[in-house]
């Protein structure tokens, strides 16, 4: 992560910041989310010689997807609650097949280019998991637990 940091220093982004070991980067940029997200993509095939998808939000864009939160009367465990970020919006037809793979007590809410997943069995034998983290959206997509969410948000609004 530090070399991360270094590259996307030295491309002009400011205020670079990483959180844990999976890609969480908060920086400052002058240019539009898309127009950020298409650069980090380049910089990261260029420096490290991978193609991960980006997908980028302002922190106005994470403080509304945490005060919206609209499963967290009954999502207990942060470790368990998920929010997939999504590039665009969600196609009806992947929409269908979530909304397919949700078992009870599981609870899936889409709002925007937001995913709330709560999985309050843990992961594992999700089939809306598997699906939530997968390629096979339609959209380029990127999930987070909601410890991460909220961590991320403070750390945005410290900056």
């Amino acid at each position: 992560m530090a070399r991360l940091r270094e590259v996307f220093e030295d491309a002009g982004f400011e205020d670079v910041r990483t959180h844990l070991q999976s890609g969480n980067v908060l920086l400052s940029s002058k240019t539009k989310p898309e127009q950020t997200a298409r650069k980090c993509e380049l910089l990261i095939q260029g420096e490290f010689g991978l193609e991960i998808d980006v997908v980028v939000r302002t922190p106005a864009d994470l403080a509304r997807v945490v005060k919206l939160n609209p499963l967290g009367k009954v999502a207990t465990d942060p470790k368990r609650y998920q929010v997939s970020f999504l590039a665009g919006e969600l196609p009806a037809a992947s929409r269908r097949k979530l909304e397919e793979a949700v078992e009870a007590p599981e609870q899936l809410v889409v709002s925007g280019r937001e995913i709330y997943g709560w999985h309050p069995k843990g992961v594992a034998r999700s089939k809306l998991w598997g699906r939530l983290a997968g390629r096979g959206l339609g959209v380029t997509a990127t999930a987070r637990n909601w410890t991460t969410v909220t961590k991320l948000l403070e750390l945005a609004d410290a900056g």
